[in-house]
């Protein structure tokens, strides 16, 4: 993303958009701030991208910190204007989001991680042939039993494990590869 690539920017994008908005829905933003401060959240990723190093931490807790920032700028620059009934309880709740320096922040909640798994499954999901992505799903996600799977699609036993495998050794590498982007 450093160079430009604009293919690995909308990547990023896709991805971590919908997380930024949970993160700023959490901290009780309106639909219509919410959208801007994601806005204001990738700005701001774009211009200290070079700020960004690996071997300091994860890209989730680095984003997360500038989506706090994001947030506490939107309060700011609401303050001293009048306050729509439950303003007051926004600021609050502002008040007691985490410092990012929380190690739970980096690893994120059940939900948060799940919808970013998700995104990057439909992500990769047209790479593989449906037979291959059918085995992967009931294994992976419905939790079947592999041996059953692999008689109602025709496949060896094998077949099925490989095929659960590859679609994870995927979904991984394009995450770990819009980690790598960032750095």
């Amino acid at each position: 993303m450093r160079g430009g690539d604009v293919e690995a920017w909308q990547r990023l994008v896709d991805l971590y958009a919908p997380l930024i908005y949970h993160w700023c829905r959490q901290s009780r933003l309106r639909d219509e701030d919410a959208g801007d401060v994601v806005q204001e959240v990738f700005k701001s990723v774009l211009t200290s991208l070079d700020d960004f190093r690996s071997d300091r931490g994860a890209f989730r807790a680095w984003l997360r910190g500038i989506t706090r920032h994001r947030i506490q700028d939107h309060f700011r620059g609401r303050e001293g204007l009048p306050t729509a009934k439950g303003g007051t309880d926004a600021q609050r709740h502002l008040l007691q989001i985490p410092d990012t320096s929380d190690p739970s922040i980096a690893t994120g909640s059940l939900d948060t991680d799940h919808g970013v798994w998700r995104r990057a499954l439909e992500m990769v999901q047209a790479e593989f042939e449906a037979r291959t992505w059918q085995a992967f799903w009931r294994v992976a996600v419905d939790g079947e039993r592999p041996a059953d799977i692999a008689g109602e699609l025709g496949m060896t036993l094998h077949a099925v494990y490989k095929a659960k495998s590859r679609v994870l050794r995927r979904v991984r590498q394009e995450l770990t590869d819009l980690e790598t982007e960032a750095a």
